[in-house]
């Protein structure tokens, strides 16, 4: 049974699947995979037996949406109406919004049956997923390996059959470096082009460009069809920007010399034998499409992973610190532990941050320059793949490398606003999967997903997790 979310959804508007026998399998999935992994923090079950058996009923008038049966998950950072979105934290665990996210309503209305939500690290402020809530979250590929962070349950769950896919945020790699973790897909889009409304935290400036909601799923066809639902106009979001969508015709990119431009990974920042393997598999893959794929070192970034942890962290850190005040006693170390690297940082000042917006514009305006003549960049989704829990020091065939320049491959583009996209691509030594990056310049969602999905077919179909056979039942 091939269970890919468009797989799925072909199977039930051929009426070969019904809502009911799925939702049914899902539910049981989670039952039968949850007590290994822990990526829940709410299910849903009997809502989604009900709103399975609407779906039926709609299939049956002929009334069917796009998505319409199809069991998706939330990340706890994104409103369930009715359900609390905690954030990871303790802090949280009353606040329970009267309303939909945006991006959650839009899956609604499609016709998605929410089965749970996710967790995360509290605050979102890690990337691996554990808090006091519910505990640590594992890999389905190695429970004694962390399944990434914002993003890790999420990205458990889809990658352990127990969804079809769903909504994550990424402020710092957060679906794609679980994604990579997972041997899944993700999209950070461009900010704005997927409504962050409902979000927690809230999406807005002086951060700005960096956080985005985006979709996960197993492969990029899937995340396609979830794009296509969610890439709409939300007066809500403050990013958000009246956009149609633009699905490219590949073959006359390829005429018209679209050049792909073939990073090993962020300047000389080292990454694992097996990631540089996979980023190599890609680039030979696109040649063999018909692409011509370069070597591309931008100019005079070598800084923006410092620049990008100067609005993700120093900013923040300040005005976190004097919101969690008096409760630390109820704090998480996943919440505490980039906190207290930038505590003992410079705090910022008004000039500071003045300057930093200033040289963000200017790298950015640089970097899209360089895109004129390579429209898409292809790099390493991080220099590591899944580590064991809680270490922070990883060999590279170079160097050893910290957890700072693991993600370097993936900061820059939150710095800078732009689309990214990781699928699977290979595996380690270890068994674990090893993913690719795309990005593209803001408002290339569409070009990236079809480039993504050709790779696919080149790579052919990706394994599961071992003992996560979709058909147990």
């Amino acid at each position: 049974m091939d269970v890919t979310l468009a797989r799925l959804a072909e199977l039930l508007r051929t009426r070969k699947l019904s809502p009911v026998e799925l939702t049914e399998y899902t539910v049981r999935q989670i039952d039968h995979h949850n007590p290994t992994i822990n990526a829940f923090v709410a299910t849903y079950p009997e809502r989604a037996r009900e709103e399975a058996k609407q779906a039926e009923s709609r299939y049956q008038r002929g009334e069917a949406r796009p998505l319409e049966g199809l069991p998706v998950t939330i990340k706890d950072s994104l409103d369930v109406a009715g359900s609390p979105t905690t954030c990871g934290s303790l802090l949280y665990k009353d606040n329970r919004p009267a309303h939909d996210a945006t991006s959650v309503r839009r899956l609604r209305d499609a016709g998605a049956i929410i089965v749970g939500k996710t967790s995360c690290p509290e605050f979102l402020m890690n990337y691996e997923t554990d808090n006091r809530l519910i505990g640590r979250t594992n890999n389905p590929w190695n429970p004694e390996r962390t399944p990434g962070g914002s993003s890790g349950g999420e990205a458990a769950a889809i990658a352990s059959f127990c969804s079809t896919g769903g909504i994550g945020s990424d402020g710092g790699g957060s679906v794609r470096w679980p994604a990579h973790a997972c041997g899944i897909a993700a999209l950070k889009p461009t900010p704005g082009r997927v409504s962050a409304a409902g979000h927690l935290p809230v999406i807005s400036h002086p951060g700005g460009l960096l956080g985005v909601a985006g979709p996960m799923a197993r492969t990029a066809q899937d995340v396609k069809v979830l794009f296509s639902g969610l890439a709409h106009f939300d007066s809500q979001d403050p990013f958000s920007t009246p956009m149609p969508q633009c699905w490219p015709d590949l073959a006359a990119f390829r005429k018209q010399g679209l050049k792909i431009g073939l990073m090993p990974g962020w300047y000389d920042v080292p990454v694992q034998a097996a990631i540089a393997e996979a980023v190599t598999k890609a680039g030979a893959a696109f040649e063999q499409l018909g692409y011509a794929v370069e070597p591309f070192r931008p100019t005079g970034l070598e800084r923006a992973p410092n620049l990008w942890w100067f609005f993700f962290g120093q900013l923040f850190a300040p005005l976190t610190l004097a919101n969690i005040a008096g409760r630390e006693d109820q704090l998480h170390w996943t919440g505490l532990e980039l906190l207290d690297i930038a505590r003992k940082q410079e705090e910022p000042t008004i000039p500071k941050l003045l300057e930093n917006m200033a040289l963000r514009d200017k790298l950015r305006s640089s970097l899209l320059a360089e895109m004129e003549a390579y429209r898409v960049l292809l790099l390493p989704a991080a220099g590591v793949t899944a580590w064991p829990h809680r270490t922070r020091r990883w060999p590279t065939p170079k160097k050893e490398i910290g957890l700072f320049e693991a993600m370097m491959p993936l900061t820059p583009f939150n710095l800078f606003g732009m689309p990214g996209l990781v699928i699977p691509f290979g595996m380690d030594s270890d068994g674990l999967p090893c993913g690719i990056q795309l990005v593209g310049r803001p408002y290339d969602e569409e070009l990236l997903l079809e480039l993504a999905i050709e790779l696919e077919t080149a790579r052919g179909p990706f394994p599961a997790p071992p003992g996560y056979d979709p058909l147990v039942s």
